[in-house]
């Protein structure tokens, strides 16, 4: 079933495509496929070739003209590729449109990023959520897995069931779906429980692009062991810690990365998991300052939480990774060694993305984690003062 494919061990090759379109740049198209690469990279995919087409739109029948499409068609089949990804998620009828004149595996963005997902998940929460988001994605695009039958004569015995099959195929996935919702109500309602166990102390959450370093910061602050790689959606599972910075014990939270066009299957079922945004009190938005598109980056973080919840969270703003950082061509008037500097950073115009104070860190080298360590304590003291103006034992 296409909602639970999953990239062989072996390493595919495939080809990419996307589309430049009236609200997309070439820049911008292909920074977007640049991403794509690292995503089939992370699935176990080899990029072999990229093609981007100029269009008003995505073709509504096969995303990209029909030129184009047989231009790609003769590529795949003189490298023997069996495998093409699109930017974007594609229709069940552009899907099977284009599956028909390929005759190879199509896989989108959408089922991509659930593929990966897939095989981050680790607990059975995850897993339940993944599933959900495979099933609900799957669900419309039933019609494609049986042109199979198709290609059956008739004759007694040989009457393929056709649209019957559909149906049943499309009976079960319902009952799984429902399934997985009701196990998901379980777990958020444990979860929920949990949350009002952990007493009133004040509530921060990691969030940011995925691949920024968060778990590596949480790691840092909570001297735990949270899993971290070089690779994008490195953890699935919401980690919560008790840290005490000086005096004052706060809970952190690690959440998973956003990306750019996150299937909304996934907004969907990992609700609980959002849930602890929500409930936040300060939030620590992290970026990855190394990255070119990090300006991209921080919009696209900032429009999913506002999906997520609309209301202002103080927020501190960590720019990770300067011990990677490479000034842009048009910044090297003066020497690269002094835009590098800490003290450069912090009064350059990126010190002024947020409406509150940005920190500038490296969480490997341990870089100035000092001062992390003391806006953090600083905002969850203020906190505190609000939430417990009487209670004068922590300052």
């Amino acid at each position: 079933m296409q909602g639970h494919v999953t990239v062989d061990a072996v390493e595919e090759r495939c080809v990419l495509v996307g589309v430049i379109t009236s609200e997309i740049t070439e820049e911008v198209a292909q920074e977007h496929l640049d991403e794509l690469q690292f995503l089939a990279e992370t699935a176990g995919a080899i990029t072999e070739e990229k093609f981007v087409q100029k269009l008003p739109y995505p073709n509504p029948r096969t995303y990209v003209g029909s030129g184009k499409l047989e231009e790609i068609r003769q590529y795949m089949k003189a490298l023997d590729i069996e495998l093409i990804i699109f930017d974007d998620e594609l229709s069940p009828s552009q899907l099977r449109n284009i599956e028909r004149e390929l005759e190879c595996k199509v896989l989108d963005r959408t089922i991509l990023i659930l593929d990966i997902f897939a095989s981050r998940a680790r607990t059975f929460h995850a897993k339940t959520q993944v599933e959900l988001a495979q099933l609900q994605y799957m669900l419309p695009r039933l019609t494609r897995m049986w042109t199979h039958l198709e290609r059956q004569k008739g004759g007694i015995g040989l009457r393929g069931p056709g649209e019957s099959q559909i149906e049943t195929d499309r009976r079960i996935i319902q009952q799984r779906i429902a399934l997985m919702k009701e196990r998901l109500r379980d777990i958020d309602k444990q979860m929920m429980v949990q949350r009002s166990n952990r007493g009133q102390l004040v509530r921060v959450a990691l969030v940011g692009y995925t691949n920024v370093g968060k778990s590596t910061i949480m790691n840092l602050l909570s001297k735990s062991d949270v899993f971290a790689e070089n690779k994008l959606f490195a953890t699935l599972d919401t980690t919560v810690r008790k840290v005490v910075i000086d005096n004052m014990p706060l809970l952190l939270t690690d959440t998973v990365g956003f990306i750019r066009k996150l299937p909304q299957q996934l907004m969907e079922s990992f609700k609980s998991t959002l849930d602890e945004v929500r409930e936040a009190d300060l939030l620590i938005h992290v970026l990855d300052i190394a990255h070119p598109n990090f300006e991209e980056h921080f919009e696209v973080v900032n429009e999913t939480l506002n999906e997520i919840d609309n209301s202002e969270k103080p927020t501190i703003i960590v720019f990770n990774k300067i011990d990677a950082y490479q000034p842009p061509l048009a910044e090297l008037n003066e020497p690269e060694e002094d835009i590098r500097t800490l003290e450069s950073l912090k009064k350059s115009w990126m010190a002024k993305m947020g409406k509150t104070k940005c920190v500038f860190i490296s969480a490997t080298d341990k870089e100035n984690v000092e001062e992390l360590k003391q806006e953090l304590y600083d905002e969850v003291k203020a906190i505190f003062k609000v939430r417990y103006p009487y209670n004068n034992f922590l300052y």
